[in-house]
């Protein structure tokens, strides 16, 4: 085993609120001498108190590539978030894309993926896959039930985002599970944008659920991560390419992560009240045309997310009255609190140009530029503020 198993929750802990489980998972401090926090081990070598138990391996730690008593309570964390049976976790958000799908595709498969996704994942599939014999359809992020029209004999993973990256639309998960189980295809959803605590994918009839840990888990800016979750019938076979695959996190990462996840809750209030006031403001201004982020009442599929989602993230984009790249640019370089990355999840406010260039199936129709924006947890009002003399700079309006 490479990673670890859910270990279930205390009855009474389930019954609790929000942050008080954020508190307390992934964590037991009388196994650790009654510190609050679990040691950080560092480790490669694992020594066996003799020579059966290294040839069965009948211990809980074998190698440190094959995980640490650090990364188990990591693990444990997500997986009572989650509600999974298993969760690997792994170097990066993206690898956290790639490790899922290269266990699940086999040469000869055919794989259904949604057009608004994250960039790399698309890059990944067009060459990655495709050079190992995977056919990969992208399929429009509104199309539900109606995915069945796409579905083949061969279709072995519908890969998922929800909202989709940069452009925000919704995808109605429960729909397009039920259709691909239906098959017998594999449903995997990246849920970076929501994390766990705003949307279960797992509750949603996903088997396989996404997350770069990088951004909220981690929330500084200063850790590379990601955590895969799989329900009990995709669970040994995700764990099983884990460990072929060799990946694993070093256990600093792994304490720094599980630390942060103690705020995380208070952080995504603050971010989603953020973002969300800034949204409803940018809907006034004459040189915005339209602010897509699917908490805000003008969002076309505002329903489904209030149907789904228990909040919204600091993350949305905005799309300028007209003009090109000099106002886009001019837009950026006008900035002075946010930032100019590529990011999202930390403390600090973000922005960044969107391209639609790669997009085959959902290329849209906006009026201008679109303007991807990630709303930190500075003062409100500052950031106002620094997006209105962006926004004179685009002499838009």
């Amino acid at each position: 085993m490479s990673q670890v198993k859910s270990k279930p929750l205390d009855a009474k802990m389930e019954k609790m609120g929000r942050d008080t489980r954020l508190g307390h998972i992934g964590s037991d401090p009388f196994d650790c001498h009654g510190f609050v926090n679990p040691p950080i081990v560092r480790g490669s070598t694992v020594l066996f108190p003799n020579a059966q138990t290294m040839a069965t391996q009948n211990q809980a730690y074998t190698y440190g590539t094959h995980g640490t008593p650090t990364t188990t309570a990591l693990g444990n964390a997500v997986n009572a978030m989650e509600g999974s049976a298993g969760t690997i976790l792994v170097p990066s958000g993206l690898a956290a894309v790639t490790i899922p799908l290269l266990a699940f595709a086999s040469a000869g498969d055919h794989v259904l993926i949604v057009d608004s996704l994250y960039g790399p994942t698309r890059r990944f599939a067009d060459q990655m896959l495709k050079r190992l014999g995977v056919e990969v359809t992208y399929y429009a992020p509104d199309i539900g039930a109606a995915i069945e029209g796409l579905m083949r004999e061969n279709t072995s993973i519908v890969f998922t985002e929800s909202p989709g990256s940069n452009t925000f639309e919704l995808q109605d998960i429960d729909a397009i599970a039920q259709i691909a189980h239906s098959r017998d295809a594999v449903v995997m959803m990246d849920n970076t944008w929501a994390t766990p605590l705003f949307y279960r994918p797992l509750d949603h009839g996903v088997d396989i659920s996404i997350h770069a840990a990088t951004k909220y888990p981690a929330g500084h800016s200063d850790v590379l991560m990601g955590f895969v979750s799989a329900n009990a019938a995709t669970w040994e076979r995700l764990d099983e390419a884990q460990t072929l695959l060799g990946t694993c996190v070093t256990s600093d990462d792994a304490y720094q992560v599980l630390r942060s996840l103690r705020s995380m809750g208070i952080r995504l209030d603050h971010h989603q009240k953020s973002a969300l006031d800034i949204a409803h403001w940018l809907e006034t201004q004459p040189a915005v045309a339209q602010v897509l982020h699917p908490g805000l009442e003008s969002h076309p599929q505002h329903a489904l997310f209030k149907r789904d989602f228990k909040g919204s993230s600091g993350l949305f984009s905005i799309v300028l009255k007209g003009g090109g790249l000099a106002e886009a640019h001019a837009f950026l370089d006008a900035l002075q609190i946010f930032g100019l990355g590529y990011s999202w999840g930390g403390y600090e406010s973000l922005a960044v140009h969107v391209s639609l260039a790669d997009r085959t199936v959902t290329k849209g129709n906006y009026a201008g530029p679109l303007i991807r924006l990630q709303v930190g947890l500075e003062n409100v009002e500052d950031l106002k503020d620094d997006l209105s003399c962006a926004l004179t700079a685009t002499k838009l309006g």
